[in-house]
């Protein structure tokens, strides 16, 4: 997508839309958004919506290192200590591997 043809208001209604789709467990759309709006957000010249956009871009960011830290500490976590939890581990295994732990 060319954000270089959209109106400035538009812009603002689209990062608004990936910003609060992002609270829908799509974390991926956080990371769209700071990456489509980056610039628009940071290195053009000041309008407008500029602000705005701004703010949805670093909260954005900030939901998706916080969404990226949360399931990094439960997939180690999960791996240390699946074998540990019995029945739980692999109720909650999609697979359940073979062999020793």
């Amino acid at each position: 997508m060319n954000l270089e043809r959209l109106p400035n208001e538009e812009k603002l209604t689209l990062c608004r839309k990936y910003y609060f789709g992002g609270f829908a467990f799509l974390p991926f759309l956080w990371l769209v958004n700071v990456v489509w709006f980056f610039k628009e957000a940071f290195v053009k010249p000041t309008y407008t919506e500029q602000l705005q956009i701004k703010t949805y871009v670093k909260c954005s960011g900030l939901g998706f290192l916080l969404w990226v830290a949360v399931l990094t500490t439960w997939i180690t976590i999960f791996q240390h200590f699946r074998a540990e939890w019995g029945e739980v581990g692999d109720y909650l295994s999609f697979t359940i591997p073979l062999g020793i732990p």
